[in-house]
Parts: C-alpha cells; sequence; structure tokens
C-alpha cells in the first residue's frame, strides 16, 4: 500500500475538473509476461486502493490492443530483435516482444483490481501499421501524422482541465501521455509511486523531460 500511503496527502481534494488515466495495467507487462515492466506488479496494491477510493469523479484505463503482426513487433522485421531500433516514417521505433495481442490473456486489464470505477477503457495500438503509446495520440503514422484518439475530446466534454497519470511503461506509455497531455493544454500530474518502467536506468531521463514540461511529479 506504501504508494497511496505517499500520495494521500497529495490526493486529498480531488474535483469534478479531474481525471485520472490508468495507462495500460495489463498482464504482458508484468513480471513473467512479455513485455515486463521493472517491478510491474508493485504498483497494484496502491492503485487497487486508489481505485477504490474513488476520488476522481472521472477514470480512463487504456489498453495496448494490438493485432498479430503488428508492425511493432520485433518478430515481424527479419534480422531484428526485440529491443532493436530502426527507422519507421522517417523516426526510430523501438521493435518488442509480441504483446497485448488482442483477445490473448496478456492483453487483458489486469484481474487482480477491480475496474468498476473506470468510466472509458480506450484501447490503442490496434492499427497493424501503427505504434501507439499515447493515450492521447498515436505515434507517427504512414502519412506523417499523429492521429489523436479523441481523449481530451472526451475529457473537455465532461469539463476535466486537470489529469494525473499512473500505470505503465513510466518511460514509454505513460510519459508519452504525459507529454501529450500538456500539449493538449491540460494541468498534468505524475503519480511516480504508481507508475514503473520497463528499465530503472530510464528514470533520471523521465524525471528531467517531465521537469522540462512542466509536469507536477507526486511522490517521487
Amino acid at each position: 500500500m506504501c504508494g497511496a500511503l505517499v500520495l494521500q496527502d497529495a490526493l486529498e481534494i480531488i474535483d469534478t475538473r479531474c481525471a485520472l488515466l490508468v495507462i495500460d495495467v495489463q498482464g504482458d507487462f508484468m513480471p513473467g509476461g512479455a513485455l515486463a515492466c521493472a517491478d510491474g506488479d508493485a504498483i497494484l496494491p496502491g492503485l487497487s486502493q486508489l481505485l477504490s477510493e474513488r476520488r476522481f469523479a472521472h477514470v480512463v484505463a487504456t489498453q495496448d490492443w494490438h493485432p498479430a503482426r503488428h508492425i511493432s513487433f520485433a518478430s515481424e522485421h527479419a534480422g531484428y530483435k526485440p529491443f532493436d531500433t530502426l527507422d519507421l516514417y522517417g523516426e526510430p521505433q523501438t521493435l518488442w516482444p509480441d504483446h497485448c495481442v488482442q483477445n490473448t490473456p496478456g492483453a487483458r486489464l489486469h484481474p487482480e483490481l477491480d475496474w468498476a470505477p473506470v468510466d472509458l477503457i480506450m484501447r490503442k495500438g490496434c492499427d497493424p501499421r501503427i505504434d501507439s503509446y499515447s493515450a492521447f495520440r498515436n505515434n507517427l503514422g504512414p502519412d506523417g501524422t499523429r492521429p489523436t484518439t479523441g481523449l481530451a475530446g472526451w475529457l473537455r466534454e465532461r469539463g476535466v482541465d486537470s489529469v494525473y497519470l499512473c500505470g505503465l511503461a513510466r518511460d514509454v506509455c505513460v510519459l508519452w501521455s504525459a507529454e501529450d497531455a500538456v500539449a493538449a493544454g491540460f494541468k498534468t500530474r505524475f503519480l511516480w509511486p504508481l507508475t514503473r518502467p520497463v528499465t530503472h536506468d530510464t528514470d533520471a531521463a523521465t524525471r528531467q523531460r517531465l521537469t522540462r514540461l512542466g509536469v507536477e511529479i507526486i511522490g517521487a
């Protein structure tokens, strides 16, 4: 429960203009999963407590939902292995192990959590040609754009102007979601104890990027 305890005071007062975004808490990102985050399961007790307290009027969960043979999978590129990088549409693309394939156990939202407080489950990464880290926008596609997911509009329709982010992975999908939340004009807060990275080697760089963006890092 330590994550929730660290955040207790900071989250004491939440109003209807705030939303909680829970990023990709799925089996494949847990220890033993296809793309395990470092201590990914350590966030589960704190996140379970936070969800059960229903502090937020609006809660969104994202779910990586890749078709088989997704372009981000290393298995789709001869001569490459997981975590290699190649050029895709003019930008570097990390190649991942096959993960969160639609309708597989590893793609499910984690079964130990009660997802009843969630208002919207937003699936991303569904286009086999485009990776999708952020909750707000896809990665760069073949047409040179980053199409929106529609989440920013969904939040604005509900009067939300501030978002709190948690989930997996700290250094990829949660970080990209924070960056795009700022770009979309939302006051953005990052619940550090309720995130974990692919590797802790990236933590310093992640903090620096968030600080430069003006994101409030809570509980770090």
